[in-house]
């Protein structure tokens, strides 16, 4: 499953004021924009531009695609939209680019929550209550009941939502409107109070408080494991199926690369290895594929508000090759993980026949997995 993400920036944002637009406007010394493209490193990412900040856009990042927007925020989706055809996205999430803080747990909050839905989008209940207003005094009430404040990332399907922006004729306030209005259902998820939207002159004084007051959490994990030869004819690494005069042994199916990186989750978050989520003396595990393990770990990292900065897994032995599989494991451990092949490495090594891989006897697994919260 590929997910890209749409980031809308061709607005002017004059209510802000300045002498550029909000987007562009500094933020903890870079471009809010830095801030709002970084909480989506790593995933296939479509900047939509004014034609006028070309020349800004392709000097904040080389690894996004621009797009120029339209006259209207649904015109400048649509343009984005219409430039991913062809490219294998499955999902899709459209944010605004004056909101640089979505979090990785509320990320992963929609990125869950499409899984049994066409569309799903962030909202936070409304707890105050609202009045109507006219010439400066209070001419009424309004029952709050079922009131959501709408924030984004606001995701879909793919092709749901492009197939709904074809249809549209156009002046939605957002994505959510464009869905509804072709008859998808939106799933509603916890927005998250950080997640503002600059608007105002004001909101730039919270936003520097927000970014001043958060701290990056980092962590770091490895993974080592060994698998001895046995009688067979093919062996399971990093997910792929690869035939081989021997097979590995072990109480599930082996698989000493994904072995090696799930324990690299778990030790990054502190919940020691596959052996404690799912002890061998269980006979339920007894020949389990590895994806049930990996899986798991990396719905743990998601529960926990973490996402995936990098991995690495170097597999030791002689034989098999590993080289003509590698590009197969990269895509094979994204998938199972949910997230973007370009932070999936894999590669191999030799111990120059030295020791028991050397001597054919077994394979090593060694990874390393980066888990970032912010």
């Amino acid at each position: 499953m590929t997910t890209a993400v749409i980031i809308v920036a061709a607005g002017r944002g004059s209510r802000v004021g300045g002498p550029v637009p909000k987007q562009w406007q500094p933020l903890g010394g870079q471009p809010v924009l830095a801030h709002t493209l970084a909480a989506f490193a790593g995933m296939m990412r479509v900047l939509v531009i004014h034609p006028d900040d070309r020349a800004r856009a392709e000097a904040l990042d080389t690894d996004v695609l621009l797009v120029d927007g339209g006259a209207t925020r649904d015109a400048s989706v649509r343009a984005a939209l219409e430039a991913l055809v062809g490219k294998g996205v499955t999902q899709v999430l459209i944010h605004d680019g004056a909101r640089p803080f979505p979090s990785a747990a509320l990320i992963a909050r929609l990125r869950a929550a499409l899984a049994n839905a066409p569309g799903a989008a962030p909202a936070l209940a409304v707890t105050d209550a609202l009045w109507r207003g006219d010439n400066g005094l209070v001419a009424g009430t309004q029952d709050r009941q079922g009131l959501h404040r709408a924030q984004t990332p606001q995701g879909f399907r793919f092709d749901a939502i492009l197939a709904a922006h074809r249809a549209h004729p156009g002046g939605a306030a957002d994505d959510v409107e464009v869905a509804r209005a072709a008859g998808l259902d939106v799933t509603i998820v916890e927005g998250d109070e950080t997640n503002l939207k600059l608007t105002f002159p004001g909101d730039f004084a919270r936003a520097e408080a927000i970014l001043r007051g958060r701290q990056m959490d980092v962590r770091l994990g490895n993974g080592y494991d060994v698998h001895a030869f046995t009688e067979g004819d093919h062996v399971w690494l990093c997910g792929v199926k690869i035939p081989h005069h021997k097979g590995l042994l072990g109480h599930s199916d082996a698989d000493v690369g994904m072995h090696a990186l799930t324990d690299a989750i778990y030790g990054a978050l502190a919940e020691g290895d596959i052996g404690r989520h799912f002890p061998p003396s269980d006979p339920q595990w007894k020949g389990a594929a590895s994806h049930i393990f990996l899986s798991h770990a990396a719905g743990l990292m998601a529960a926990r508000g973490y996402r995936l900065a990098n991995c690495d897994v170097t597999l030791v032995c002689e034989r098999p090759k590993i080289g003509p599989h590698a590009i197969a494991m990269q895509t094979e451990l994204a998938r199972i993980m949910a997230v973007d092949v370009g932070l999936v490495s894999v590669k191999a090594t030799t111990s120059e026949r030295l020791g028991f891989t050397g001597r054919e006897e077994g394979i090593a697994a060694i990874a390393t997995a980066a888990l970032v919260r912010t």
